[in-house]
């Protein structure tokens, strides 16, 4: 289980540092003005600095080994 999640982060972190960052946009609250019904949508940014964090996360998972109990 340890694997997987760490190799998710790790090719996480890789794709969005590829990217310089990563943007998407999600539909937002629909507004109603005078009888005219409008579509909003919001739009995101994960930093490069989100993208370094989770490969550098992965790899310490990765590598650290759990203390015995």
């Amino acid at each position: 289980m340890k694997t997987i999640i760490s190799a998710i982060l790790i090719t996480l972190g890789i794709v969005v540092l590829a990217y310089s960052g990563l943007s998407f946009s999600t539909p937002g609250k629909p507004v109603d003005f005078l009888g005219m019904h409008i579509a909003t949508t919001e739009n995101h940014f994960i930093s490069p600095v989100v993208g370094a964090l989770m490969l550098v996360g992965g790899i310490v998972l990765l590598v650290v080994k759990p203390k015995g109990v």
